[in-house]
């Protein structure tokens, strides 16, 4: 039976190799490691990650220098006894940073078709990547290897509507995609601007977001309302129903207790926090004693 290339099944995945060789791949032999001098290996230029957050690769440096490299990285051979990266970027690095002269690494054979889907893995496996450098990544892939979103899908073990909501974040504004990037805008957030097809408005919703704290709820319900009034602006109008629902569904996880408003035309109501005994009710008495809460 043909084997399916699936990346989510692991980096052997991509290689021709026989099951008992890939399994020695995928365990990482100990023999297979080379202390490599780390002025000998060159980046990955097909790395999809471009951004690293320091604070965490300082962590990483201070572990290094306590502890040394634990988890070789992966390299391929060059020319003149140098190497390049395929994975492990953040350790290499961390090992510069502290100072070391050589670092552990696994020597592959692998040809430039496959860095790409090498790195791509890598860092999906490990949830390193943010969601536009996925969905560069993913672009990347569909371009170099011809591939359709369905095939893209098959590849990478994701289904064709997650590699098409991906895709599309590519195709919003450069200040959300780089809100996207610092984790200003979660993905829910995100794919619901997709959803919004006039830039002017688009941008609107999504200061909004950031100014008053826009719930993807609100944001759809926007996305959808201009896709009803095409050629219109809907205005945007502060949904009191949907805050309400927003601090309930707080309060109620707040509490760990179904939360219910009492709420007149009026606008005037109550909050009623039920409980179950009188150990219960003496928990919720205690969350609300809490100081400074």
């Amino acid at each position: 039976m043909a084997k399916k290339n699936v990346l989510g099944r692991g980096l052997g995945a991509l290689i021709d190799v026989s099951d008992d060789q890939q399994e020695r791949q995928l365990l990482h032999s100990p023999s297979a490691v080379s202390e490599i001098p780390l002025k000998n290996i060159s980046l990955n230029p097909f790395q999809p990650r471009t951004s690293f957050d320091e604070e965490a690769l300082n962590e990483l440096v201070m572990s290094v220098m306590e502890h040394g490299i634990i988890q070789p990285i992966t390299v391929r051979r060059a020319v003149d006894n140098s190497y390049q990266l395929i994975t492990g970027e953040r350790r290499l690095r961390a090992a510069q940073k502290a100072g070391l002269k050589r670092i552990p690494a696994y020597v592959r054979e692998a040809g430039d078709e496959n860095m790409l889907e090498l790195a791509l893995v890598e860092n999906i496996q490990r949830e390193d990547l943010d969601a536009i450098e996925v969905a560069i990544s993913y672009q990347r892939l569909i371009e170099e290897f011809s591939l359709t979103q369905e095939g893209l899908g098959d590849r990478v073990g994701k289904k064709r509507a997650t590699i098409a909501n991906y895709l599309r974040l590519l195709n919003l504004p450069v200040e959300v995609q780089t809100a996207i990037r610092e984790k200003k805008l979660s993905m829910g957030h995100a794919r619901a601007l997709a959803g919004i097809e006039d830039r002017a408005f688009q941008l609107k919703v999504f200061t909004r977001i950031l100014s008053d704290d826009l719930s993807v709820r609100k944001v759809e319900s926007l996305a959808q309302k201009a896709k009803k009034e095409e050629g219109t602006e809907p205005v945007i109008r502060d949904d009191p129903r949907s805050d309400y629902e927003d601090l309930r569904e707080h309060l109620s996880h707040y509490f760990g207790a179904t939360i219910e408003f009492k709420r007149s035309n009026k606008g005037t109501g109550r909050i009623v926090i039920p409980f179950k005994s009188d150990e219960d009710l003496q928990r919720i008495v205690s969350i609300l004693d809490k100081p400074g809460k």
